[in-house]
């Protein structure tokens, strides 16, 4: 079960960093304007906002990665409920969907991070 979660967490990860390549590199191109479904005026007058929560994105991708690299329950449970937490804020705030691409797949890893640690004890 843990290598499940584990392969969530990393799902999550692999979501985050994504989500800082389109939002730090691709933002004013064709593919960051397809994707936020954004004009070319708005991508270069936000593109300065975007790259920053680009950065963001990968922190949250890092303390996944380390979570996992580390073996640390305790690391995966915070960084999950960091994404979750933006997930639902940016449901509220900006596209609804996020709660969808961002905060649906941190709450399956974490539902298998808490469980894994509990048939961890069972098996014992």
């Amino acid at each position: 079960m843990t290598i499940i979660s584990n392969i969530l967490v990393l799902l999550v990860a692999a979501l985050h960093i994504g989500f800082l390549v389109l939002e730090m590199f691709f933002w004013r191109g064709p593919i960051g304007q397809r994707v936020f479904a954004i004009t070319p005026e708005f991508a270069e007058q936000s593109a300065v906002l975007a790259a920053n929560q680009g950065l963001y994105n990968g922190f949250l991708a890092a303390g996944l990665l380390w979570g996992v690299i580390a073996g640390r329950r305790d690391v995966k449970i915070f960084f999950l409920l960091c994404v979750i937490v933006a997930g639902v804020f940016g449901a509220l705030t900006a596209q609804f969907t996020i709660i969808y691409t961002q905060a649906g797949p941190a709450l399956a890893a974490l539902a298998m991070v808490l469980l894994s640690k509990n048939a961890e004890r069972g098996a014992g």
